[in-house]
This record gives structure tokens, sequence and C-alpha cells, in this order.
């Protein structure tokens, strides 16, 4: 929707990124009462869900697709939006590159114990569903969050081109990513800065990719699709074709040291290793997608500091409200339970509409 600059908006709460928390938070808020506005900064909802869909083509994921029986949070709330699910197809052999002056080897795989699966029809099933239980006119797109203050009881949050007034405000960005680029009035205490800037974010430096093909050639070859390999570029494969197995695709994760490169050139590295595994049927690709998520700034900031992978993730520090208890950091990173992943999403979403149920 498009609203003049400097509009001001009043609201109950208002939840900053439409990514799978926000938006889950929303829904767990629907029969509130309360006004919900979602400030998102890009002009798409889904945050790290991202699904690309091309006619006559499978659904490619270039963000957040797996999940197992594990991750109740989120299973529960397919069940409860009668969304389908089906497993990940491994098969039952893999090609493992061991290391470079080794060639490529056809190992058995173990009898999986915990299947993973995907969503039918694509991820971004799961955040259209989700957008339909959105009151009119509550979602704002392209809208960056420049600053949130205090203000008479109240809590002010300001973008280039409106002003929202709310009694509560939920943040579901990663916390590294809020910490630079969002001031607060009252600043954020020191030692949660601190947190926040020694905290990963995932999936950020993760290369996606997916090259889609009009006939699934790896099975024929006697393979799966499924590929780890030690010496890269690609250093994970599987075969991501759609639920009914009429479109195919190859989906997998390139190492993170290529996000300099051009698109083409990391084409190209792809298909040359793709070539030692089935020949010229690698070049047969009807399309070719990416997400260099490093280079996605509303989701990936650089640390000022040396950061592991999932470091601080879930600290029980997130469950702290901050600004007088009307500022709420949520999002993935946050969950007590499988942070990171699209459950903890989920049970971040449940567990600030608890508080949030016992505060207002």
């Amino acid at each position: 929707m498009d609203n003049n600059i400097n509009d001001r908006i009043q609201a109950d709460i208002v939840i900053i990124g439409a990514g799978l928390t926000g938006l889950s938070l929303n829904y767990f808020l629907r029969n509130s009462g309360l006004r919900v506005c979602i400030v998102e900064a890009r002009e798409r909802a889904g945050g790290r869900i991202c699904t690309v869909k091309e006619k006559n083509e499978p659904t490619v994921e270039m963000g957040a697709t797996w999940f197992g029986p594990k991750h109740q949070n989120l299973v529960a709330l397919l069940r409860e939006l009668k969304l389908e699910a089906f497993p990940q197809h491994m098969g039952t052999t893999a090609i493992y590159e061991y290391m470079s002056t080794s060639p490529p080897q056809m190992v058995r795989l173990p009898e999986n114990e915990e299947p993973t699966y995907r969503i039918r029809g694509g991820t971004h099933v799961l955040i259209n569903t989700l957008m339909q239980y959105l009151e009119k006119d509550t979602l704002f797109n392209g809208r960056e969050v420049r600053d949130i203050k205090t203000e008479n009881g109240q809590v002010r949050i300001t973008t280039g081109k409106e002003t929202f007034v709310a009694k509560k405000v939920v943040s579901t960005l990663p916390p590294h990513l809020f910490l630079n680029k969002i001031q607060t009035d009252p600043p954020v205490p020191e030692n949660m800065r601190e947190l926040m800037g020694l905290t990963h974010t995932w999936m950020g430096e993760s290369i996606k990719f997916g090259l889609t093909y009009k006939t699934p050639f790896w099975k024929r070859e006697g393979s799966s699709g499924t590929v780890f390999s030690n010496t890269g570029p690609v250093t994970e494969m599987y075969d991501h074709s759609d639920f009914e197995d009429e479109h195919y695709a190859l989906k997998g994760f390139l190492n993170g040291v290529y996000y300099s490169l051009s698109k083409e050139e990391r084409l190209e590295m792809i298909l040359a290793q793709l070539r030692r595994y089935y020949g010229k049927s690698a070049d047969t690709y009807t399309n070719y997608h990416e997400c260099v998520w490093t280079k996605e700034a509303f989701t990936h900031s650089p640390y000022e500091r040396h950061v592991l992978p999932h470091q601080n993730n879930g600290h029980p520090e997130y469950r702290q409200p901050l600004m007088s208890g009307k500022l709420y950091l949520a999002g993935s990173e946050t969950a007590s339970q499988f942070p990171g992943y699209m459950d903890g999403a989920v049970e971040s979403a449940k567990w600030v509409y608890q508080q949030l149920c016992d505060s207002l």
C-alpha cells in the first residue's frame, strides 16, 4: 500500500519483518482484537523463505526448505493450516568426494532414522497461507525501519515514509542485523549490544543454487542426486523435483567463499563439477537460480568480530524485553528450541504471542 510521507499510523502492535516469525505472530494474534501492523523492508514477504517458480518448472527453494518430525511447532502449524508435506528424496546411494586427488565415489547411504520433509507446492505456500490472515492495509512493504523511540508511554517506529505509534513493537530481524540497522531511544543496554554483535545470522553466509531440468538424468545414472563433497565448490546437493514428480531440479549449497564471483562464474564452476559426475547431461539445464545470502542487505550485515556458526543462537537473554517492556526481540535466532530453523521461527512467535497476551 502507498502512504504519504510522514503519515502517522496508530496500532496496538507493530511487527518488524514479514518473515515466518512475523506472519506467524500475526496469525496467532488474529482473534485478539488488537490492531497489528507489519513493516517489511523488502518488497516481498517471506524473509529467508524465498521460493522461485517459473512456468513449467518445479519450485526451487533459495532459502528455508527442510524440516523434520521433531520440529513440532512447525508441524503443528502446518497441520492447523492444512498444508501437506512430503519426504525429501535421498535415495540409497550418494556421490561422495573425499579429496581432490581421488575420483568421486558412489557410496551407500545408511538408513535415515530422521527423514526430512518439504512443503508440497514449495515453502512459499506457508507464507502465502499466513498472509491470508492479514487484515486489510496492515502490511507495509518496502519500509525499512530507521529508529524506535519511547514517547508518552507508547513506542514510535519510524520508516522513511511513515511513523507508527504502538503499545508494543516486536522485531523479528536477526539480532545482529537489528543492531546495525535500527537506532533506539533509550538505547539498547551495552551487554545486550555485545550479545547481538556476537550472534550469528542463520544462513547469512550461504550460497544456494538450483538447476532445473526436463528429465531427472541423475536417477538414470544409478544415483539419487545426493552429493557430498569435501572439494567443492558444491558441498552438498539433493534431488529437488516436485511432489508430483513431473518437474525436475537439483538444489544445493555452494561454498560461501565464492560470494564475490559473478553469477556466470559460479554457474560454470557448478557445471564443471557436475560434469565429473554426469557428463554432458549436466549442461542440459533449462534454468539456473541462485541466492547469495551474504549480499542480502535485509538479512546479513558484516560482523565486526569473528562469529562462529550458530554462535549465541537461542541465548536466554533474548527472552528479556527491552525499552521498559515495549520492545521484544523475536525471530529464529532468539528461539529456545531449534534456533535458526523454521521451527525456531514459529516457536519464537508463540512465545512472543504469550508475552503480548499477558501484558496487553
